[in-house]
């Protein structure tokens, strides 16, 4: 007669973020000017802070760096932007933590 082993798994509580499944908010800003490019961001954290999403991507691309560096400004003067980055990955991005309200 066979004995019968039991094994027990040791496991931890991991938060594990699939890109796949939870998408990050993007707002695509190529080929606005420097000037509704302010609009537009402002009314994207808005829309984000108000759906209680506290990470936000902005892609303005590589170019120039003429966006990005408008919207860097404006992120710096936000009082909703806790933080914000460029992506490690892309650098045509810019990462954005948001203030809970």
């Amino acid at each position: 007669m066979k004995k019968s082993r039991t094994y027990t798994i040791k496991t931890t509580k991991r938060k594990i973020i699939d890109p796949f499944i939870d998408p990050l908010p993007h707002l695509d800003i190529h080929g606005e000017t420097s000037a509704t490019c302010v609009a537009v961001i402002n009314s994207f954290i808005r829309d984000n802070l108000k759906l209680h999403k506290m990470k936000i991507v902005i892609v303005h691309g590589k170019g120039t760096g003429t966006l990005r560096k408008t919207s860097h400004e404006l992120l710096s003067k936000n009082k909703n932007v806790s933080k914000y980055y460029i992506d490690g990955l892309n650098d045509g991005q810019t990462i954005v933590e948001l203030k809970a309200l």
